[in-house]
């Protein structure tokens, strides 16, 4: 048994469930970046040290119940199956919950002064986050 009901009928009971929707809530929106980094372009933008013993990049990942997790990852090595260096609280403990490990070659001076390669991973997610 076929129903044929005219178009503008269909609209009529459409139309509610679509402007009833909610709006997607920004706060579940994934967003991640990185930027690149090298020892000799370091001092031109940065007051601290180069923090690293290669260079690489920095990424950063943001997940609203997480917060943002910075990572270093030696160049080479930012592939999908790489698991960077932690470089603040949010991604060491992401890593700890998930049971993972870094498996990119340890690439951090010792005793480096890590806060401006972590503002520089929260400004590229931020950056991102605007921009989507």
């Amino acid at each position: 048994m076929r129903i044929d009901m005219p178009r503008w009928l269909i609209s009529i009971f459409v139309l509610p469930l679509i402007a009833c929707s909610p709006a997607q809530d920004d706060s579940h929106k994934f967003v991640s970046g990185d930027v690149a980094v090298h020892e000799v372009f370091w001092a031109v933008d940065h007051d601290t040290p180069y923090p690293f013993t290669t260079s690489g990049e920095i990424s950063c990942v943001y997940y609203p119940e997480f917060g943002t997790e910075v990572y270093f990852e030696p160049a080479g090595y930012s592939e999908d199956s790489s698991i960077g260096t932690p470089l603040n609280k949010a991604a060491a403990k992401s890593l700890k919950r998930d049971d993972m490990t870094p498996n990119v070659p340890y690439s951090i001076k010792k005793g480096a002064d890590l806060s401006e390669a972590i503002e520089v991973g929260l400004k590229a997610c931020n950056k991102m986050y605007r921009e989507t």
